[in-house]
Formats: structure tokens, C-alpha cells, sequence
């Protein structure tokens, strides 16, 4: 795990600055290239073969290739035999040295069919003078470029690309923030700046003499794949899976750990951990003093009952400490608020050991949210002709409702999200679940001159285009959907929040769950069972892996690891909000300041709740000013 940065230039690139800016994500070992115009930069996390075989940016035998390589590859073993049979020698014995050798062997398209794993990478080719550049499967790692007039530049975090050309331009992608504020997140190839975009997940790319070439995809799901397994029989084949994909992952030359929040997924990820003979079995929990996100009390009966060396830690509110720095590493806004107990945990966990497992992509594989059953529900009435009648039903129990029970009134009808898309057609349903902002409430909220910036918003061209790339996988509506949370949600959110947050603390995270056979194989399987008729989520998960836990763990309701964000802002993090939203006015020239004073206050003094949206726009102004954003 490490990070990289480099780029094709006719003039000298600041990769040492470069470099620098990455130090987190490898404070072991750095290393320069150069010849020409070709500048390649490495910052070294060593996990697997700590000596200088290891050391990149590292070239081949020929002295043809050179890679600069972030991530893992778990079936490096298995390649490395392949490749030692048709005659090949190793000088040591890391995955990056198997990697180029068969990028060598085989090119960059059939290459990458042959990897399993996480990683983001860079191969010059000296006689071709062509860079290629690819991305893991499922988004785990990060990959940033930026192509201007005379260069091509690339990295793993945004401000790697400001460290190698200072000049490089601030200008904010203003649809790109119409995302961030409908979704929470800027969904790739855009950026929070017009001059750099993100290579999606499952692509690749070629570039020559400073220019691309092409970027494609090279893997995707296959929705019309069927299995013919009984439930019975899907469920012991998915233990395989899970002990296979947890089994590869556990591969280190440093000290090992897991993340244990209590919730399904991470506690079936210790119990195949423990199954698998992992010792000592380490595991992290943070928790909060506010009981409703708080879940130490399930961690801690999950450790008890795997016994395993358990941690745990209290979280209090330091987002004036720990914000600024994430926003350095995201380099764009994420209002995501889990990245502060991500962050706390990976801190926490990184103080005994250097690689932490997860339970990251049990929710998109397996329908762990909520919204599924509610879009699942939807189509079922749409189908039949019955959304009327249901919306007419909904409209009087909440009349009924309210005359029962006079003290407890509700909001007229339709006043939540699940009772507002009964009016609404198509993916703007989905849409509307998911929305920080929905477009209702945008409109007062942007200045003219933000919305003449924008355009033509494209959010919700964004979620129907993922759409209908699954459109292929048939009548199962569900896995339709659940892809369509793999494509976006995942990598665009989780995977990006938990890439950055735990390198920022020099942690290497790794999630069973997102082994890219398991999650095929979890596709190809009926959406009934992972949502049960009855709406139980995670069906099979739980019913796979019941007798693993302790009796009764899999029936507890699902809590997000999330933080006490509408508390923090009202107390720890009032003095902080109020000096940069309303003092400071960072947002004036694209969000209405009225509107920005007016939640602060509300919030502030009790008489409304605006945390959610708040938080968002924190985070956005804090983004503004420590990247001097050009407004």
C-alpha cells in the first residue's frame, strides 16, 4: 500500500514535492525516476517484502518497463508459480515484481484479467514511450490525472497533482459540486476541479507523448449470469467464498488487525478470520457517548465470543482538528460524516498494527440498506398498476394517524422521502431516497450565478446511465439496483472515504467482501435471497454465517457507523461552523448567504434541525479555502 505520482512532461516535474505530499501513504521508502520526459514517484508502505527488492519505482529485468505500483495483489503466489514455469526468475518476492513481469509477459488487457485484487498503477514502456495507467475492479484505490497544454500528470490523491505543477488550475467543475450536493460525493471521471478528473473503477488508460489515447473498461458484472443454487446450497457456498477471499487477505510481513464495529459485516469478517487460525486476532472498535451510534456493546460480544484481543475507544467530536487535514487528503468535498470515526478507528488501529480487514461492501452486495426494499416495493406497484392506490392508502393512515393520536402529530402527507417518491416516476425515485439536497431544495439555495455555472444538471443522467448499463441482467430488479450501488455509492463514498482516511494514519485496509469472485457470485445469485420476501436484508448473510456469532446477533436492526454530526454541530463544532459559514462567508458567491445564516441559526439554538444539511456545506467551504478554490 503506498502512493504514487508522476506524469509525461517536456519540462521538470516537483516529484520530490510530489512525493512529499504523500507521505502518509508511505513513510517507509520513497523512490524517484526519470529519463526524458517520463517522471515516475514512489512513497513506500511496506507490507510485503520489506527489503530493497521491493523498493519502486522498480523495473524489469530488460530494463523496457518500469511500474510504480499502489495496492495488492492477493494471488501474487499463484502468478508468481505460473510465471516462474515458463522460466522467469524473481530477485525478491513482492507482488509488484509479479505484476510487472506479467504486465510484460502479457500487456495491459490481459494483465488485468488475471489480477485479483486492489491497486492502482503506472507502467512506462521505454521503447514504445507509452504510459499505461488501471484501477482495480471495484474502486478501491484511487487514481487522479490531469492533462493540460503541456503535460500529463497522475497520483493518488489530488494534492499530489498541485505538489508536481503548482500552476496547475483551481477552477471548481461546477456540475461536479451540483453532484457533491445532491449525492454527497463527486462521482468519477469528474473532480472538484475542471483540470483533473479520476479513473473510474475497472478502467484503464494509455497515453503518448503527453496525450491519451484511450481509456476503457475492461470488467463488468454480469447481470444475466444465473445460479442454480438452492438457498440451502448458496449459503454453504458462500462461506467458501467468504473464508477463500478472507484466507488470501491475510497474506502480511507486518502486524495484522481487524475493524469490528458490531454490524454484520465486520463481525462475519473476524469470525473468518478466527476460523482461519489468525493469531494473535486483533480487533478495533470506536464508540460514542451518544447511545444512538454507539455499537461498542455488539463489538464487544462479537470479540467475547471469538475471542479475540479486543480494543476499544471513546470518540468525542475534533473534527476542527481532523477535517482540514482529511480534506487535504480528499482533495474535493465528501460530506459523508462517517469519515470521522473512520478516521478515528484506523488511528486507533494503526497504533499496534499495519494492515486492518473490513467489512466494506456487504451493504452494495447484499441489500443492506434500506432504500432497496423501498425501490423493490415501488416497482412491484408500479408494475401491477397500484401506485395510485397504495399513495391514496398512505395519504389516509397518516390522516388516521394523526386524528389517533393529536399529540403526536406528523407533517402532512407526503412528508418522508419513502411517501414522496409515490409521486415520481423511474430512477428519479431512486434519486430522490439517496439526495442530501433534492433538487426542490436546491433551487432557493444556489445564487443565480452558481446555477448559470451548472447548466444543465446532469445528477440525475448520472444514476440512470448506471442504470441502464444493467438493464441486460433482466427482470431481478433488485440486483439492478444493487448494481447500480456498486457502481456509484461504493466507490464514489465508502471506498474513497476509507481509502484516504485510513492511509492518512499509514494503514492498509482490506475487505473480504470486496474480492471480485465473491461478488460475482453474490450477483448471480436472486435478489430474494438477500432480500427476503418478508424485507429481511441480508438475507443469506445472515443466514450463512448465523452460527458463527453469538445466539440471536444476526437479528438485531442495522445501525450506521455513522457520528452524532446534528449534535457536534449544535455544541463542539458550533464555533467552528458559525466562523466559517457565516463570519467568514465562504459560500456567498455560490450558495445564498440568507438561507446559509438561517439554518445556522435555527440549528444552533435548538429550534430546527439542520445537520444534514449543515454538514455538506461545512465541508464544502473548508474544501474552498484550504485549496484556495478560484470563486
Amino acid at each position: 500500500m503506498c502512493g504514487i505520482v508522476g506524469g509525461l512532461s517536456g519540462s521538470p516535474l516537483a516529484v520530490e514535492a510530489g512525493i512529499a505530499s504523500l507521505h502518509h501513504r508511505g513513510p517507509d521508502d520513497q523512490g524517484v525516476w526519470r529519463e526524458g520526459d517520463a517522471q515516475l514517484g514512489f512513497a513506500r508502505l511496506s507490507i510485503i517484502d520489506l527489503s530493497r527488492a521491493g523498493h519502486q519505482p522498480m523495473s524489469s529485468p530488460d530494463g523496457r518497463y518500469v511500474i510504480v505500483f499502489n495496492g495488492e495483489i492477493y494471488n501474487f503466489p499463484e502468478l508468481r508459480a505460473e510465471l516462474e514455469g515458463a522460466g522467469e526468475t524473481f530477485a525478491g518476492h513482492s507482488d509488484t515484481e509479479v505484476l510487472l513481469r506479467l504486465f510484460a509477459k502479457l500487456g495491459l488487457e490481459r494483465c488485468l484479467t488475471r489480477l485479483r485484487g486492489m491497486f492502482a498503477f503506472a507502467v512506462w514502456d521505454r521503447q514504445e514511450r507509452r504510459l499505461s495507467l488501471a484501477r482495480d475492479r471495484l474502486g478501491v484505490k484511487p487514481l487522479v490525472y490531469a492533462q493540460t497544454n503541456g503535460a500529463f500528470l497522475f497520483g493518488s490523491e489530488i494534492q499530489a497533482l498541485f505538489a508536481l505543477d503548482p500552476s496547475l488550475s483551481r477552477r471548481p467543475d461546477f456540475q461536479a459540486l451540483d453532484h457533491y450536493l445532491t449525492y454527497q460525493y463527486i462521482p468519477a471521471p469528474m473532480s472538484g476541479f475542471a483540470a483533473i478528473r479520476k479513473l473510474p473503477p475497472a478502467h484503464a488508460m494509455t497515453v503518448k507523448d503527453g496525450r491519451i489515447e484511450k481509456i476503457f473498461r475492461y470488467w463488468e458484472i454480469d447481470l444475466a449470469r444465473r445460479s442454480g443454487l438452492s438457498f440451502g446450497d448458496a449459503c454453504e457456498a458462500l462461506r467458501e467464498k467468504v473464508l477463500e477471499s478472507t484466507r488470501i487477505r491475510l497474506v502480511s510481513d507486518v502486524p495484522l488487525g481487524a475493524f469490528l464495529s458490531g454490524g454484520i459485516d465486520s463481525s462475519i469478517t473476524v469470525a473468518a478470520m478466527a476460523r482461519l487460525g489468525a493469531s494473535p486476532l486483533k480487533t478495533f472498535s470506536i464508540g460514542f457517548e451518544d447511545e444512538k451510534f454507539n455499537e461498542l456493546p455488539f463489538a464487544s460480544e462479537v470479540a467475547r465470543h471469538l475471542g479475540t484481543d479486543h480494543h476499544e475507544m471513546m470518540v468525542k467530536a475534533d473534527a476542527a482538528d481532523i477535517m482540514p487535514r482529511m480534506i487535504a487528503h480528499l482533495g474535493e468535498p465528501l460530506a459523508d460524516n462517517s469519515v470521522m470515526p473512520t478516521y478515528c478507528v484506523s488511528h486507533f488501529a494503526r497504533s499496534q498494527v499495519t494492515v486492518a480487514l473490513t467489512g466494506d461492501g456487504g451493504d452494495e452486495a447484499f441489500a443492506g440498506y434500506r432504500r432497496f426494499y423501498q425501490m423493490r416495493r415501488m416497482d412491484w406497484l408500479a408494475r401491477r398498476g397500484l401506485v395510485p392506490v397504495w399513495r391514496g392508502l398512505r395519504r389516509l393512515t397518516v390522516a388516521l394517524e394523526n386524528r389517533m393520536r393529536p399529540g403526536k402529530r406528523r407533517p402532512p402527507f407526503p412528508s418522508t422521502r419513502a411517501d414522496q417518491i409515490l409521486g415520481m416516476d423511474g430512477i428519479g425515485r431512486y434519486k430522490h431516497l439517496l439526495a442530501f439536497f433534492t433538487d426542490e431544495e436546491k433551487r432557493p439555495l444556489l445564487t443565480p450565478e452558481f446555477e448559470e455555472a451548472i447548466g444543465n444538471t446532469r445528477t440525475t443522467d448520472y444514476l440512470a446511465g448506471h442504470f441502464r448499463a444493467g438493464a441486460s441482467g433482466g427482470t431481478d430488479m433488485l440486483n439492478r439496483y444493487l448494481h447500480l450501488d456498486l457502481e456509484t455509492f461504493l466507490p464514489e463514498d465508502i471506498l474513497f472515504k476509507v481509502d484516504v482516511t485510513s492511509m492518512a494514519n499509514s494503514l492498509e485496509c482490506r475487505s473480504p467482501l470486496l474480492d471480485h469472485e465473491l461478488v460475482e457470485f453474490a450477483f448471480s445469485l436472486p435478489g430474494a435471497y438477500k432480500l427476503s420476501a418478508t424485507g429481511r436484508h441480508k438475507h443469506i448473510l445472515r443466514e450463512a454465517f448465523r452460527d458463527w456469532l453469538p445466539p440471536g446477533f444476526m437479528d438485531r436492526p442495522k445501525k450506521g457507523f455513522s457520528a452524532p454530526i446534528g449534535r457536534w454541530l449544535r455544541e463542539d463544532l458550533s464555533e467552528m461552523m458559525r466562523d466559517v459559514l457565516v463570519g467568514n462567508r465562504t459560500l456567498a458567491p455560490w450558495i445564498r448567504q440568507d438561507v446559509v445564516d438561517r439554518y445556522v441559526s435555527e440549528h444552533v439554538s435548538g429550534r430546527g434541525n439542520h445537520g444534514n444539511r449543515l454538514w455538506p456545506l461545512l465541508v464544502l467551504a473548508l474544501w474552498m479555502q484550504q485549496f484556495g478554490v478560484a470563486t
